[in-house]
């Protein structure tokens, strides 16, 4: 193990880590502001509350994101100082517009949302979070354009005094085709997980009255006329308030399904083509096949290289590939051969068992939870409430599935790419700063770890105490008036 190991350690962890909150961030930032949306229209209560209350896990998950995502800035120069140098002036312009234009817009007009709770106009108090979800999304947009040219770099140069990438065509770096097929595929992905906690949350407080032996025994008799009592309401008004929402979560976690299998569908077709190194190691296939089966299932030697065993459906890969079910995918010991010739001489392969599986997991995962969502649905079929113990079993880990099916997605994607830090030019063991040590990284890595797994507990926690809180009250306040002193009036918003 060298500085170089424990380096790209760092970096995976890290990402990793702070690619938890962000499909949750993006996600739930369309939702509340579609709840808010329908609450301005309708004036239904519920609708209001139901905002109010993702909405403040979805400020939980948005400050542990900034958090977090601050110590990635940070790691290009620390422990990449080489890639930094040679990419700088290419990777730092969508960088910085995502600081200085998407950011800036995501948090203030998050502030103004925060404390403009009956202090602005509802129209406009409206329009701060969607504004606020569009900077989230566009946020997510430069910084994949910034990525997809690790993936596949376009408009810039190389010059021969300095051997730096320079940039010489912005618009090219943020048109790339694999940012425009890589960020629907992100932003359903996102909306794959949104949709899964809020499915989650309102399955298990549907569930918890009958699960709670307390609240059965003080329930009210609903065959005798106290049970129009104001608790029986309340209990009434929330429960059918979490009946839509677990039926929206899933409608949005089953039309995120379907956007992520389309848009993967046309992700793997420009990957073959720019990257056709990175498709034969999600099969593992060595040699060029035409046409080519993908396996669901593979038993093979350790190092990936002979398979022993597999359950295959023929046709699927030359699809998934080309989009011709005899269509040619060309294995990993052609494509080696050709990367000797075109790079010089040295290993161009990934580590095969890691791109197969992470591939399959993102799969498999991202599908369970496409299945919990049908589930779901077909369980509040005509207005019925979901009763089945094992639905709501299966709703207390569905928002793993979509995170899960994420990480998984991004693990293939960036050690698909390997041995290259930019595919093509630079090589990850050239990228890694010289100065630092194996201790000093070593430290570094042992504190974020630590720091993390702190911040993971408290993230955790706070989710846990607000979720289970349940719905707040909440009494529309009148349109407010400029004119008004409100000095001493409460705040809108506080911990």
């Amino acid at each position: 193990m060298d500085a170089l190991d424990v380096a790209r350690w760092q970096f995976g962890v890290t990402t990793v880590y702070h690619f938890l909150f962000v499909p949750l961030t993006i996600g739930l930032s369309v939702l509340v502001a579609v709840l808010q949306t329908r609450w301005h229209r309708t004036g239904d209560p519920r609708y209001l509350r139901l905002t109010k209350f993702y909405g403040k896990l979805f400020l939980i998950n948005f400050a542990m994101g900034v958090v977090t995502g601050i110590v990635q800035e940070f790691q290009f120069g620390m422990n990449w100082s080489d890639y930094s140098r040679f990419v700088g002036d290419v990777f730092g312009a969508p960088l910085a517009i995502e600081a200085l234009l998407a950011f800036f817009l995501e948090s203030t007009f998050l502030g103004l949302w925060i404390f403009g709770w009956d202090r602005l106009p509802r129209r406009v108090h409206l329009a701060t979070i969607w504004a606020a979800a569009l900077g989230s999304t566009l946020s997510a947009y430069f910084i994949l354009a910034a990525n997809s040219w690790m993936q596949n770099p376009v408009g810039y140069r190389i010059d021969p005094d300095t051997g730096r990438a320079e940039l010489t065509d912005i618009v090219a770096v943020l048109t790339n085709k694999v940012t425009l097929v890589t960020f629907p595929h992100t932003l359903a992905g996102c909306f794959l997980v949104a949709g899964a906690l809020m499915v989650s949350i309102a399955l298990w407080h549907l569930r918890r009255p009958a699960e709670d032996p307390a609240e059965k025994k003080t329930s009210p008799d609903t065959t005798s006329p106290e049970s129009t009592s104001p608790e029986s309401t309340r209990a009434g008004e929330d429960r059918a308030a979490f009946r839509f929402a677990a039926r929206f979560g899933a409608w949005v976690t089953l039309a995120a399904a379907v956007a992520v299998v389309i848009s993967g569908d046309q992700q793997g077709k420009i990957m073959t083509e720019v990257q056709p190194m990175k498709m034969a190691a999600a099969e593992a296939l060595y040699t060029t096949e035409a046409p080519a089966s993908f396996s669901v299932l593979t038993v093979g030697s350790l190092d990936g290289s002979r398979e022993l065993f597999a359950i295959k459906v023929p046709y699927l890969l030359s699809i998934l590939g080309t989009g011709d079910p005899n269509g040619q995918v060309r294995g990993i010991n052609d494509l080696q051969a050709q990367y000797v010739s075109q790079y010089g001489p040295g290993g161009y392969t990934p580590i095969i068992p890691v791109t197969y599986w992470s591939f399959r997991f993102m799969i498999g995962f991202g599908l369970a939870a496409a299945a919990v969502a049908l589930w779901v649905l077909w369980a509040q079929r005509r207005g019925r409430t979901p009763t089945s113990r094992w639905l709501f079993r299966a709703g207390l880990v569905m928002p793993v599935l979509p995170l899960a099916a994420n990480c998984f997605g991004w693990i293939f994607t960036e050690m698909g790419r390997q041995p290259w830090v930019v595919f093509g030019e630079m090589l990850t063991r050239d990228g890694v700063s010289r100065s630092v040590s194996l201790p000093e990284v070593l430290t570094s890595f042992t504190a974020f770890t630590l720091v993390y797994a702190t911040l993971a507990v408290v993230e955790v926690r706070l989710l846990l105490r607000y979720a289970k809180a349940g719905l707040p009250d909440v009494e529309p306040a009148p349109e407010p008036d400029p004119g008004t002193d409100d000095e001493n009036r409460p705040l809108a918003f506080a911990y």
